[in-house]
Formats: C-alpha cells, sequence, structure tokens
C-alpha cells in the first residue's frame, strides 16, 4: 500500500462549527458595537443640553456622556477567542510536546 492510501480514522475528523470567528469578521462586530456606544454618548450630551432645565436628569446624562467612552472601548477591545476552547482533532490534543527545562548544574567555576 501507498503512502497515500490510509483511511482516516474517526478521531481524524475536524469538526468546523468548532473553528473560531474570521478575524475580519470579528474586527467588523468590534467596530460596530464601538460606533454604537458612540452614538449613545453622543445622543447623551445634546440631551443633556436641551435637559438643562432638569438639574438630575441633565447631570445623569452628562455622566453618562463621560462614562460611556470607557465602557465603548473594554467593549471594543473584547475580542473573540482566537481558538475555540473545544476544538477536537488531530494536533489539538493539547500536549504540543514542549517540555520543561530541568534544575541545572551551576558550570560557572
Amino acid at each position: 500500500m501507498g503512502r497515500w492510501s490510509k483511511k482516516a480514522e474517526p478521531d481524524d475528523v475536524i469538526r468546523i462549527t468548532g473553528a473560531p470567528h474570521n478575524p475580519r469578521e470579528d474586527i467588523d462586530r468590534r467596530q460596530a458595537r464601538y460606533l454604537l456606544s458612540m452614538t449613545i454618548r453622543t445622543l447623551c450630551f445634546i440631551a443633556a443640553v436641551f435637559a438643562v432645565s432638569v438639574p438630575w436628569l441633565c447631570a445623569a446624562l452628562i455622566a453618562a456622556s463621560f462614562f460611556l467612552p470607557f465602557v465603548a472601548v473594554v467593549i471594543a477591545n473584547a475580542a473573540a477567542p482566537r481558538v475555540a476552547q473545544n476544538l477536537q482533532g488531530p494536533g489539538v490534543s493539547g500536549a504540543h510536546g514542549f517540555h520543561e527545562l530541568g534544575p541545572g548544574t551551576d558550570r560557572t567555576s
């Protein structure tokens, strides 16, 4: 038998449903969330200008307009994981063949 005639074992199946998202789609999703957050922030600031006659509402809207940029950045930076947590198949067992170096001996003398 040739080297290409080996039949695939059931363990050799890679499930595409566990694959990570496309990085471009992830960036697009994050940009859309950031734009939405910044739009809400702008609307809060504009509403605060019109709500100046109601001091507590004006203060709450201004506080929200200052707080939302921090929230927007945290949400925008929350990227999808590059590797799915439940991947199964060849090469994803977690044991990558890396070995930790043992204690060494001091040979400086």
